[in-house]
């Protein structure tokens, strides 16, 4: 058996921050798992490196459902963002591993390809509706059969989703958190001018998306999905908070406009009643929140009941490791509905150098045994960590409100 012997937890900022698990065997093979969770870093640093390492050593690392059992039921507080994408890092680091021993990519030891690559979509965003567009037509000049759309909102200083740099977007831009104003009144008006002038421009062979960042009311989602039904989104993002998972069962009652949720769900808990109760029909739930590969497998598995898809969150705040850990599970699972792609800096793939690729608005993981992704510790260690925060959000009237 590959005896766990060491693992180190590795903090790098090579232009946002990243934390990273590396586990190593008593044959030699190494690991990696992602373990970012953004604005939060350093609890899951502490988590991994004062509770979690210490019960590794000596393991057999081929064990992955029993030491994920360990690490979920044996710390009795179960749950939680922190505690889960611990547990995932130490997952997707033994999956690696596995994969490595075996000679064979993930995505074989899950069952093999379920399909020829994996769709993504990409993010549009301007300041305004045509700076939208425009981006949005380059997309896809270069091949993207799905788009992301974010516009400004006229009267609002800052708008969720609209960057400086059209390429490369990271809300976490302050040491303390940055304040900013929002009007739902205003932003309700913008969107469905957004996609109209989308569909003239676009045509109808590409998908669009929009996310909500649960920023309106059930009620007021179910008048945005109605107004948005003329022209066919893919899907609306968060449209209202999830804590309440009978909201969506309103939202459903007023839209036909398809929904997905989950991007900070960190368990099967999380999804259970929107799924059983199809009020959704995308979960973006992904590995590094969600408990590693092993776990997002169950949540699919139960979606899949309930002809619910897959539509992983890949923004930036995810290392290049969990972008390779979810395109194996992607490829793998056969509910899978889209993949969210945010290209990372140059800086961060040369200290994560990796075998995925894209191409063609698609994307694959690759052949390299394991997950096929790895960390230049050496690079790693000349980017110091930065303290960075989300940004919070108000009301026009100082409100605090969902950011």
């Amino acid at each position: 058996m590959p005896k766990i012997v060491d693992a180190r937890v590795i903090v790098t900022c090579p232009g946002r921050n990243f934390v990273t698990l590396k586990i190593i065997c008593d044959n030699g093979t190494t690991g990696v798992g992602d373990a970012t969770l953004n604005g939060r870093e350093l609890s899951v640093a502490s988590y991994l490196a004062d509770h979690v390492v210490p019960c590794l050593i000596g393991r057999d690392a081929h064990r992955i459902e029993d030491i994920w059992q360990f690490l979920y039921k044996g710390a009795y507080w179960r749950r939680g963002p922190v505690t889960m994408t611990a547990i995932a890092a130490v997952d997707m680091a033994l999956w690696d591993i596995k994969g490595k021993i075996a000679g064979l990519p993930v995505y074989q030891l899950l069952g093999g390809a379920a399909r020829e690559s994996v769709m993504v979509y990409c993010h549009a965003n301007g300041a305004t509706i045509e700076d939208t567009i425009a981006a949005a037509l380059e997309y896809q000049s270069q091949g993207f059969k799905a788009i992301r759309l974010q516009c400004g909102v006229p009267g609002l200083a800052s708008t969720y989703g609209v960057s400086k740099d059209r390429y490369f977007y990271e809300p976490a831009d302050a040491d303390l958190p940055s304040e900013s104003v929002w009007s739902t009144s205003k932003y309700l008006r913008v969107v469905p001018e957004l996609f109209g002038a989308a569909r003239e421009a676009l045509g109808w062979d590409v998908h669009l998306l929009h996310d909500i960042h649960h920023r309106l009311t059930p009620i007021e989602a179910g008048r945005l999905g109605r107004d948005l039904e003329p022209y066919r989104p893919f899907w609306l993002e968060d449209a209202t908070p999830a804590e309440n998972q009978d909201a969506f069962r309103l939202i459903r009652q007023h839209t036909t406009s398809p929904l997905a949720v989950g991007e900070v769900f960190n368990s099967i808990w999380d999804a259970k009643g929107l799924i059983e109760n199809q009020l959704i029909d995308y979960i973006r739930a992904t590995v590094v929140h969600a408990g590693g590969i092993t776990h997002l497998r169950r949540i699919a598995a139960l979606a899949d009941l309930y002809q619910i898809r897959t539509g992983c969150h890949g923004a930036t705040d995810l290392s290049p490791v969990c972008m390779a850990a979810a395109l194996h599970f992607d490829l793998s699972v056969p509910n899978f509905g889209i993949q969210e792609y945010m290209r990372h800096t140059d800086e961060t793939d040369a200290v994560f150098p990796h075998s995925y690729r894209l191409e063609n608005g698609t994307m694959h993981p690759g052949e390299a045994p394991g997950l096929g992704v790895d960390i230049d510790e050496e690079l790693a260690a000349g980017y110091d960590y930065k303290r960075a925060f989300l940004p919070v959000n108000r009301l026009e009237d100082g409100t605090l409100w969902s950011w």
